[in-house]
C-alpha cells in the first residue's frame, strides 16, 4: 500500500474501507501482512474493504471489531492523525498495540462534527489494556 492509500482514507474518501494499525510488539509475524499494508516505524497500517478489514482485525487481535469499538467509545483519548500512536488516558508509559478506524461521510442532518465534513472514527488498545477512542473531521489534523 502506498502512502496515498492511507492518506486517501484519512481524507475521508474511502468510507467503505477500514484502516488497521498493528504494532510490531503486538503481532509476532507482520511480514505476512506487508503485501497488504504500509510498513511504518513500529508496525504496519493496512487499509482494506470493510468486511475484509473486520475479519483481518479479528484474526490479528482475537477481538470482534465492533465490540472493540463499543468498548473504546466509553473512554476518550488522543490517537495520532496517522493512526500509529496515541496518548492513553489511563497510563503514562503504555504504547498503542492496535488501532481500528473507519470514515463516516458528512451528514449535515446529524450536526456537530458530521456537519463539518467526513469524520474519522479511531479506536485504540494500549499496552496497559485500556481501550480509548477519538473522532475528528477528515483532513483537519
Amino acid at each position: 500500500m502506498s502512502d496515498s492509500r492511507r492518506e486517501t482514507f484519512l481524507a475521508g474518501e474511502l468510507p467503505e474501507d477500514i484502516a488497521l494499525y498493528l504494532a510490531d510488539s503486538f503481532v509476532d509475524d507482520l511480514g505476512r501482512l506487508e503485501k497488504y499494508g504500509e510498513r511504518v516505524a513500529d508496525g504496519i497500517v493496512v487499509v482494506v474493504d470493510g468486511d475484509s478489514g473486520r475479519n483481518a482485525f479479528t484474526a490479528a487481535t482475537g477481538a470482534d471489531a465492533m465490540n472493540f469499538a463499543k468498548e473504546a467509545m466509553g473512554t476518550e483519548g488522543v490517537i495520532a492523525p496517522n493512526l500509529t500512536a496515541g496518548d492513553c488516558p489511563e497510563c503514562d508509559d503504555g504504547h498503542v498495540e492496535y488501532v481500528f478506524a473507519f470514515a463516516e461521510e458528512q451528514n449535515e442532518e446529524v450536526g456537530g462534527l458530521y456537519e463539518e465534513g467526513d469524520v474519522i472514527h479511531a479506536y485504540a488498545r494500549c499496552s496497559c489494556g485500556a481501550a480509548y477512542s477519538q473522532k475528528w473531521v477528515a483532513g483537519s489534523r
